[in-house]
């Protein structure tokens, strides 16, 4: 299952991930609110974290996907 986070701050980014990781998620695709710049590696970086090291998380467009354990 694959989730769409539109979340615009990165508290609110964090709320969603985890709200979606606890139904079972396991990959998640951020919105690109700000053309991929400072607040939108700010906002990936909140999803990440939330979502945990086994998770999958991208920026909209990014064209990577890598797992949280992959990206350090």
């Amino acid at each position: 299952m694959r989730a769409y986070i539109t979340a615009r701050r990165p508290a609110e980014v964090a709320r969603d991930v985890d709200s979606w990781r606890k139904r079972g998620c396991t990959s998640f695709v951020l919105r690109q609110v700000g053309g991929g710049g400072l607040v939108d590696q700010e906002r990936l970086g909140a999803a990440r974290y939330a979502a945990g090291l086994q998770a999958d998380v991208e920026l909209e467009g990014d064209g990577s996907v890598l797992s949280d354990a992959a990206s350090r």
